[in-house]
């Protein structure tokens, strides 16, 4: 039985374990730089001004990016698991991503039907991160609207699941319509990609990450109660519709900003919580929400590191390392433990 001085334990190796996960990530690339150099371009003190620029304002930032991409997505699953009660929810089972990506693709693929000059316009990065941000946004707003309408929670998957498929239709036809080009830049962005914020860009993905955070730390006390079902929540004076909307926004706020910065990031999600679950043997989010929190970052980083390929030119799309370095570990994870905790 875990005990508040295991969870301490437990959360001190993890912290640990999160500050060498992020110093591997930024000694790792194309480029080979000693770690002696590493620590003074840290501390302001190198002498190499290439050096500085691949640390500072490349290595830096997408170390960052991928703690909030991890730590961000991985709370958003698990806030979607307990609300949906559903092993299999992530945190794009309301449309989010959908609506995302048909943001970019009527920017990428349907830019031109409006001539080469507004195409050229209308394709920039800031303009797909918009593109990306209104159609999370606008399929947010349908499911606020009907999550106020509806009783049962499961009517709310199901809807998001339909929005999912009307964005996914519409986006299909737009590629039949679209140019090589215009495709193949459509389908670079589905990859996802860590790399490519600045610091003014992060600063932006930060802000809006921290009100997600807030909004969940909020909903702790709500999804414990939900953990026992709606009925005894309300029973517990628990108000489902105020709860609902609030997870639904700090979800919203989570999943939409990261999918709009880097595009979307398969796995992370859906099995982040999973495994802490079984690292942690705990349903109570007390524990859990932080617990996600590292563990999401923790993984983020490896899998960042293990696709840009070191000492290679070549960097892996993050979705497929995503994918093929996490399933595994949450099936043996799974099949070591013969029962899921939820």
């Amino acid at each position: 039985m875990n005990t508040p001085n295991t969870y301490k334990l437990s959360f001190l190796a993890l912290s640990t374990l999160l500050i060498v996960c992020f110093f591997i990530n930024i000694s790792l690339g194309s480029v080979s730089i000693p770690n002696s150099d590493i620590l003074e371009t840290l501390l302001g003190t190198t002498q190499n001004v290439s050096w500085r620029y691949i640390i500072i304002d490349y290595r830096l930032p997408k170390a960052f990016t991928a703690i909030i991409v991890g730590s961000g997505l991985g709370i958003s699953g698990l806030m979607m698991q307990t609300l949906f009660r559903n092993p299999l929810a992530g945190p794009f089972v309301l449309g989010i991503t959908s609506g995302a990506s048909l943001g970019v693709a009527l920017v990428t693929m349907g830019a031109s039907l409006f001539g080469g000059v507004m195409a050229a316009v209308f394709i920039s990065k800031w303009s797909i991160v918009i593109a990306a941000t209104l159609g999370s946004f606008l399929v947010l707003l349908a499911v606020l609207i009907v999550s106020t309408k509806v009783r049962d929670t499961m009517a709310i998957l199901i809807i998001g699941l339909m929005f999912a498929s009307i964005s996914a239709a519409v986006v299909n036809v737009l590629s039949y319509f679209s140019s090589a080009e215009e495709l193949q830049q459509y389908i670079f962005w589905g990859f996802g990609s860590l790399g490519n914020l600045s610091w003014n860009e992060l600063l932006v993905l930060f802000t809006l990450y921290t009100f997600g955070i807030m909004f969940s730390i909020v909903s702790i006390k709500a999804l414990n109660t939900l953990l026992l079902g709606e009925n005894y929540a309300k029973s517990l004076g628990l108000n489902i519709k105020q709860s609902r909307l609030t997870i639904i926004i700090a979800t919203s706020l989570l999943a939409g900003t990261i999918t709009a910065f880097t595009g979307p990031i398969a796995f992370i999600g859906l099995a982040i919580p999973h495994m802490t679950r079984q690292v942690f043997n705990t349903s109570n989010h007390k524990i859990l929400l932080p617990a996600v929190l590292i563990i999401g970052a923790i993984v983020m980083l490896i899998c960042d590191s293990i696709a840009q390929l070191p000492n290679s030119d070549f960097t892996l799309p993050i979705n497929a390392i995503t994918s093929l370095v996490g399933a595994p570990v949450v099936i043996w994870l799974l099949i070591r433990k013969r029962k899921m905790i939820f």
